[in-house]
């Protein structure tokens, strides 16, 4: 008697010279088929008006053994109901008309079902964006059917080559995404990206500022002024992302009474979790002294009152500007040489971090600092990451508060504590 199929027995098998169908015991009926080359699927064997039939369920991984277990027993419910879901299957893929079949219709399909009604609006809008730049006009006219691993391979390298290897990362993701909804409603067997890799590694920037540069960030902020000064202020002071930042309304602040506080709305933030943001009085300061545009849906950050602010490498080079001039006026004013004098390289993204790094190194918990940007990374595990609903808000106010007083101490500084690394590599 065949025993049952495990996670784990399945992880570990091994191809052999010759194919090979291994019946799961869970499921009486249901095999995982393992071909020489390694590939591996699942099918089910039953019989249907005295015959015997075979029907694959679906490839590995794409299918685990608990999405085949599921998928072939709907199927054997519709034998025993004495119809045959081969048949059956055949018979749906052929009232499928030929223009239904090319990618550039699934597409639309996938966007409206998929990544616009499962995805937060921040990452449909990047993912929509991909579609149209990079998938829609190399494969819009083409059967799904036709789009073989090659194919992948060599459009992946292509984007790589001419000098967007993170694109063709997130590329790569948003096929793998495509072809794997696209066999579970049943318009492909298999993907052609099973055992594709991403073209390129990605390397976990840990790039933080240093005083000084926390310093001449801030005072180039004050220098480009409005509207994008006060947003660097407040990304270095709250920890927060950029485009939760960027598209803040008014109504989601609190600033009168003893605990102001920014809520972050589940359909804004990240991890679709509400997120308090207590906020310091340095930010508490800023959001005042800001000019309240009109708008209808009453953006914080805004030049033209509809849409909140964009554009944000031209600003991030004007700050990069503002703060090399200001580095080079007081090395002047201290008798330096400022030939060959640079900046360092440096993200936006890295005042998150910075801000991140700042508060551990003022001794604050590294859960504490999780909730403070809203980042589940593992500090609470297991059971205990299940039933703890506390959100630490008072523990984030004095994370967040220590993190302002510490800045605003720099900021304050007359004289340059440390000097910003001449021709810096970016880490």
């Amino acid at each position: 008697m065949a025993k049952a199929l495990t996670v784990k027995f399945v992880e570990a098998v091994k191809p052999a010279s010759v194919r090979r169908e291994i019946p799961d015991g869970g499921l009486p009926g249901l095999y995982l088929v393992v071909q020489p080359s390694g590939a591996m699927s699942w099918a089910i064997r039953y019989r249907a008006g005295g015959k015997p039939r075979k029907m694959t369920i679906g490839a590995y991984p794409v299918y685990g053994l608990g999405t085949a277990r599921e998928a072939a027993g709907k199927a054997l419910r519709a034998v025993s109901e004495g119809r045959d879901p081969g048949e059956e299957r055949k018979l749906a893929k052929r009232a499928r008309p030929d223009s239904q079949n090319l990618i550039g219709a699934v597409l639309n399909d996938f966007i409206s079902r998929h990544v616009e009604a499962k995805n937060r609006a921040s990452s449909a809008k990047e993912s929509k964006r991909l579609i149209e730049v990079e998938i829609r006009p190399r494969w819009g006219n083409r059967p799904i059917q036709s789009v073989t691993r090659r194919d992948i391979i060599e459009f992946l390298d292509e984007i790589a080559d001419r000098g967007a290897p993170v694109t063709a990362n997130r590329v790569h993701a948003l096929l793998r995404k495509f072809f794997n909804w696209a066999i579970e409603r049943d318009i492909l067997q298999t993907t052609p990206v099973a055992n594709v890799k991403a073209p390129t590694a990605e390397v976990s920037r840990d790039r933080v500022l240093s005083h000084e540069e926390i310093r001449l960030a801030w005072l180039g902020a004050e220098a480009i002024g409005w509207p994008f000064g006060p947003m660097a202020k407040v990304l270095l002071l709250t920890g927060q992302r950029r485009d939760e930042v960027a598209s803040a309304t008014w109504d989601e602040f609190q600033l009168d009474g003893p605990a102001p506080c920014w809520i972050i709305p589940k359909e804004r933030a990240k991890n679709n979790q509400t997120h308090v943001v207590p906020l310091s009085p340095a930010v508490v300061s800023i959001l005042r002294e800001l000019p309240r545009l009109k708008s209808k849906r009453g953006y914080v950050l805004t030049t033209t009152g509809e849409t909140p602010i964009s554009g944000f490498s031209k600003a991030k080079a004007a700050l990069d500007l503002e703060m090399l001039t200001i580095a080079r006026r007081e090395a002047v004013e201290r008798g330096e040489d400022i030939s060959g004098m640079t900046l360092a390289k440096w993200r936006i993204h890295d005042l998150r971090r910075t801000a991140a790094s700042g508060m551990a190194a003022l001794g604050q918990p590294v859960h504490v600092v999780e909730a403070v940007l809203n980042h589940r990374s593992g500090a609470i595990k297991g059971v205990a990451a299940i039933y703890n609903r506390h959100d630490y808000l008072e523990e984030k106010r004095r994370a967040l508060s220590a993190w302002a007083n510490f800045v605003m101490g720099i900021v304050e500084q007359k004289e340059a504590g440390n000097v910003i690394p001449i021709d810096r590599v970016q880490a």
